[in-house]
């Protein structure tokens, strides 16, 4: 018997069924350093020789390190990567958006104070070859650089709604290293005594632009950080704080059986309220298919009718950093037979099977729809609410119905989910569904018992979101407790 065995390469081409490209993507670059130098030649390169890649890298704000032309592509399964050329003086000659060819036989890839570099390129192996080309908006939350830092080193980033903690003060400059928080997680932003931008005041919220480097411990441990080039760089959102005096915590939209007023809702005061002093208004909406009036609502959270339905809270008390509720009038925690709950502080705990909602709303034996299409939540200040108020907070689950058309729809606020400000493009967007107002919490299986707890971390110092609220569902049963709703991954008040 004869065997015939085929044999055939495995070597990487780059460009599998291709001819070998003169060009290497800066992601395969970057994977053929192993923790030692590596001298770049045609071996290593299995063919190809050259870049050609996009200059991110601005020198003129004198805050990036000296000598280095910083570059990205996306050659490689479009990933975008970066990488930085110790290219001495010769870095100052380019500017963001030029599209260079760089020669790299010959050169040599090493990490140096702990950033993956080129080195030994010199300045007639860089040919400019266009300049003004656009540079893709690359908005990343400071918790993904962290937990990758390799994949965005030397690449431009965009941090959105970046504070700082602890919050500026007066007479405070962007001066050293400050922790900027966007909502996710902390990142170091590191401004030099040169830079031109150094004595500037820190913003209370801003859009933060900037090429992420590493710095390595002695232990060799590598922790990311941005730098901003130029003063343009540092787009200021707000110079206010807007702290927001209840916040939505979780919710129990579809319990096990019947929901007719056994659906309720948990939120948390940031401050002492007595509600008969200082009055609030919680407002839902239901979008289900069979809730009228149809198509986008034009009285938006003031709509009324099927679509939404309206508590005004003018009684009962709600401590700091306490939960409270509103809902039906049983106070069980999954719908009949299930465990009380009318020890914990119910605020407003309301018949909305019989009775019409506050000013407006129609009785209903849903409160929140259980169709998969939208239903929103939403707080606001005193018990007027009309088409324009703004909610203290607010939150919807699902994306599905006619939501916005316009003017038309409902009112959202500042909060880690809504921007009433596009942070990007600076254009209004007030409702949800319009512009970056797409988040929104997942639907879950009808009739199981899920309390969908929102756990995350506001900060009382801050007036904002330092962790963003995530979706956590509680599956109960009929003797489930209510420590199972107010656990330790919930919402936590931090100062």
């Amino acid at each position: 018997m004869v065997v015939l065995v085929a044999i055939t390469s495995c070597q990487d081409t780059h460009y599998p069924g291709g001819t070998i490209s003169s060009y290497i993507g800066i992601f395969d670059l970057r994977a053929l350093f192993k923790g030692e130098m590596v001298t770049i030649d045609a071996e290593k390169l299995a063919g190809s020789s050259k870049l050609a890649a996009l200059v991110v890298s601005d020198h003129k704000g004198r805050n990036l390190p000296e000598g280095l032309l910083v570059v990205q592509d996306t050659r490689r399964l479009g990933k975008l990567r970066g990488i930085s050329i110790d290219l001495g003086d010769a870095a100052m000659n380019y500017q963001p958006g030029d599209s260079v060819i760089i020669d790299l036989l010959g050169s040599q890839l090493l990490r140096e104070d702990g950033i993956l570099k080129l080195k030994n390129i010199k300045a007639n192996q860089v040919a400019k070859v266009a300049s003004g080309r656009p540079i893709r908006n690359n908005v990343v939350t400071s918790k993904a650089i962290l937990e990758n830092p390799e994949a965005y080193e030397s690449t431009l980033v965009i941090i959105l709604k970046g504070g700082f903690n602890p919050i500026p003060q007066a007479g405070d400059v962007l001066l050293g290293t400050k922790v900027l928080n966007d909502g996710f997680a902390n990142i170091n932003l590191v401004t030099n005594e040169q830079a031109e931008f150094s004595q500037q005041s820190p913003y209370v919220l801003g859009n933060y632009y900037g090429i992420v480097f590493n710095q390595e411990d002695g232990s060799g441990v590598r922790t990311p950080y941005l730098r901003c080039r130029s003063k343009e760089d540092i787009l200021m959102l707000s110079s206010e704080i807007e702290l927001a005096s209840v916040l939505i915590t979780g919710f129990a939209s579809d319990v096990k059986g019947s929901d007719t007023n056994y659906e309720y809702m948990q939120f948390m005061a940031t401050e002492d309220i007595d509600f008969s002093k200082t009055p609030y208004a919680v407002v839902v909406s239901n979008n289900a298919n069979a809730s009228t009036p149809t198509g986008a609502p034009a009285n938006g959270w003031a709509t009324g009718g099927m679509r939404t339905y309206k508590f005004n809270l003018t009684t009962g008390m709600a401590r700091k950093g306490a939960f409270f509720y509103v809902g039906g009038k049983y106070q069980l925690i999954n719908g009949s037979a299930s465990t009380s709950l009318a020890s914990a502080n119910w605020v407003l705990n309301y018949d909305y099977n019989e009775n019409n909602g506050f000013d407006f709303g129609n009785k209903t034996s849903g409160l929140l729809a259980n169709s998969g299409n939208a239903f929103g939540i939403a707080v606001f200040k005193g018990t007027t609410v009309t088409k324009d108020s703004k909610p203290v907070d607010v939150l919807y689950n699902s994306g599905g119905g006619a939501l916005w058309e316009g003017n038309k729809g409902y009112r959202i606020t500042n909060n880690d989910f809504y921007d009433v400000i596009n942070p990007l493009t600076m254009e209004s967007q007030p409702f949800f569904k319009q512009g970056t107002n797409q988040l929104f919490l997942k639907y879950n299986t009808a009739d199981v018992g899920y309390f969908v707890s929102l756990g995350g971390e506001y900060n009382l110092t801050l007036g904002r979101w330092t962790v963003a609220r995530s979706q956590n569902n509680v599956e109960m049963s009929k003797t489930s407790v209510i420590t199972e709703i107010e656990h330790e991954e919930a919402t936590k008040l931090v100062e």
